[in-house]
């Protein structure tokens, strides 16, 4: 499971133009799912987005103190199987991403892992298998690449 962690002022996802999440200061995550990824890889994605310490510290300034649920900010999960594209050909190649009835399942749980560890309310998602627009304002930049088939890097 690969997710693109960006810590934002501000995000949105609309479907068809209309606004279906959005989130203030949080994390923006786009994740994608692997043909053979596991609740286990579930887990190790939930884990650091819930403990990358991505803010400094309010009262002493210092740097990369804080995770989102220390500041208390929100979460906004985006679906995206492109993250398994392989560019070999200038046609993209999507083989290793997870087909789209296993990969909503274990989404829906990720999400629903995700919401249990930290408060529901503050955790959003967008539709999955939709035509998505994302809309966000990065903080800083900050942005994470995080895949739990290589869990050092």
């Amino acid at each position: 499971m690969r997710a693109v962690i960006q810590r934002v002022s501000s995000a949105s996802v609309s479907v068809d133009g209309e606004v279906v999440s959005s989130i203030g200061p949080g994390l923006l995550c786009l994740i994608g799912i692997k043909e053979s990824d596991t609740v286990k890889d579930l887990e190790f994605i939930c884990k650091k987005i819930l403990t990358v310490r991505a803010w400094p510290h309010p009262e002493t300034a210092k740097a990369w103190d804080i995770n989102v649920t220390t500041a208390g900010h929100e979460i906004l999960l985006v679906s995206q199987f492109t993250l398994y594209a392989r560019l070999k050909k200038p046609k993209p190649d999507y083989s290793k991403a997870m087909g789209p009835q296993p990969a909503r399942e274990l989404y829906s749980q990720l999400v629903e892992e995700v919401r249990r560890q930290y408060v529901a309310e503050r955790v959003k998602d967008g539709v999955f298998g939709a035509k998505m627009d994302v809309a966000l304002v990065n903080d800083g930049p900050v942005t994470y690449v995080l895949d739990s088939a290589d869990p050092d890097a």
